[in-house]
């Protein structure tokens, strides 16, 4: 089988990846917390991991990729403080928690399905795996990881040595940092929430909707804690792949893998991979900064949702990408011209071995997408290739790609529309192009481009500025 290198968080090293059963890929993905509708910053991640799992699968791996919901336990500015999103959601929202969830998730799903990310072979609820993150916990108190204050169960993080080595934090420097607005019953700056108390009724707080029973009071998990559970619960321990987000590596990611240590002794994952964020205007997209559109968003301002996913495609997942509306444009616009030029090759030919040898080079070596696309570019171009096997060629290569190459969409074009572009062909066919030209500009203004081919023109739709 062909060998596939990526470059491992835990090792700052490219690897050859070795699975542990041969022929076979458990991959753990860090999923949403389904408290708001996802936006486009959330949902490149998602593309990407889809990609990788494409990519694995292309090659021949079996995969096994799981995706959890965390509907419950994430604090705001993921901290170990403050109020659960989930509560929040429902509080600013007058739905329950439930209820929110439920719809966040449905919305989340239609996402995948609007960018052609393949579902996971399972996406399992954090409140449908409560007992599981209990047993953890019982692991890791009973190795003498955990202690107790007024507010829940904490992870020590001085009895494990190597705490700091994931994201080589200077532990040192965070102690002396310590702030005045630390828990000032956490033994050390890092310590971690595995279990949350919920308020007391003397507390005058508001009982919290979602909450359970458990051998330390009743309450609700840490965040960390869902991860370790969930992910060996599905794959066992270890397995191969574990991905997220950069932002992931210094506190999440970390604190899995203590909590993996306090439990079992070692390492959860062998592979760590981790992608860079999305920007807009040089930062990090946010609601502060901007560039928060969502999915549904950029479908109402006439792009095809697969266009975002092309962008991504030309950006190497280590570095991110700066997102605009007019990188979007460009991307929809070559996008359509890939589309065309698939979908418009009649007869479908043999896949050529020459360009698939070199597209699985560039795919097997850290996920290089935009070297792949550039081989995609070159293959359309190559008087060499019959049309036919540049299409065949060219689906092989979008099983990786996920952009359903060849698929024409038909917009439902209005009367008005047609029956001026009829009339602009009979301008054009008579000669008269001033004619021709106002009633393009005519068309353009009531949103629609027409655009000539040899023997036709087609209509679509603007995207609005």
């Amino acid at each position: 089988m062909q060998k596939i290198f990526l470059y491992n968080t835990l090792t700052r090293k490219k690897e050859e990846l070795k699975p542990i059963t041969e022929g076979k890929i458990g991959m753990y993905s860090c999923g949403p917390t389904v408290y708001s509708s996802p936006h486009i910053g959330n949902m490149e991640a998602y593309i990407i991991w889809d990609i990788l799992v494409r990519v694995l699968e292309y090659i021949g791996y079996d995969v096994k990729q799981v995706i959890n919901i965390t509907d419950v336990g994430h604090l705001v500015a993921d901290s170990d403080d403050g109020e659960d999103k989930m509560e929040k959601g429902s509080r600013m929202s007058g739905m329950s928690a439930w209820d929110l969830a439920k719809k966040y998730e449905a919305e989340f799903v239609d996402n995948f399905k609007m960018l052609n990310i393949k579902l996971p072979w399972k996406m399992p609820r954090v409140t449908d795996n409560m007992s599981e993150q209990i047993e953890l916990l019982k692991k890791i108190e009973a190795n003498g990881f955990t202690y107790k204050i007024s507010d829940g169960i904490y992870f020590d993080t001085q009895k494990f040595p190597g705490y700091g080595d994931f994201a080589h934090l200077n532990l040192d420097k965070i102690k002396d940092g310590i702030s005045s607005d630390m828990n000032p019953e956490k033994k050390n700056q890092t310590d971690f929430a595995l279990w949350k108390f919920s308020p007391s009724a003397s507390s005058g707080q508001a009982r919290r909707q979602m909450e359970w029973d458990s051998p330390w009071g009743v309450g609700f998990p840490g965040w960390h804690l869902e991860c370790t559970a969930i992910s060996t619960k599905f794959l066992g321990n270890p397995f191969d792949i574990h991905t997220g987000g950069e932002d992931h590596i210094a506190i999440h990611h970390t604190n899995e893998i203590a909590q993996g240590y306090g439990a079992f002794g070692k390492q959860t994952a062998n592979v760590w991979i981790h992608n860079a964020f999305i920007t807009f205007a040089g930062a990090k997209i946010s609601k502060s900064t901007g560039g928060l559109y969502t999915v549904n968003e950029l479908k109402d301002m006439g792009f095809d949702p697969l266009a975002y996913r092309f962008m991504i495609l030309g950006a190497h997942y280590k570095n991110g990408l700066s997102f605009s509306i007019d990188s979007l444009k460009v991307a929809q616009t070559s996008l359509n011209k890939l589309n065309s030029f698939v979908a418009e090759i009649e007869k479908e030919g043999i896949i050529d071995e020459k360009y698939k040898a070199e597209f699985i080079e560039k795919i097997a070596d850290e996920l290089a997408m935009p070297e792949a696309m550039a081989i995609v570019w070159k293959l359309t171009k190559d008087e060499k290739i019959s049309d036919a096997d540049k299409k065949a060629t060219l689906l092989d290569f979008d099983k990786v790609l996920g952009l359903n190459l060849g698929t024409v969409i038909k917009e439902e074009i209005p009367e008005e529309i047609i029956k001026l572009a009829q009339e602009r062909t009979e301008a054009k066919e008579a000669k008269d192009w001033v004619r021709a030209d106002i009633l393009r500009d005519k068309i353009k203004t009531l949103g629609y481009l027409v655009e000539d081919f040899k023997n036709d023109c087609k209509i679509r739709k603007l995207v609005l500025s």
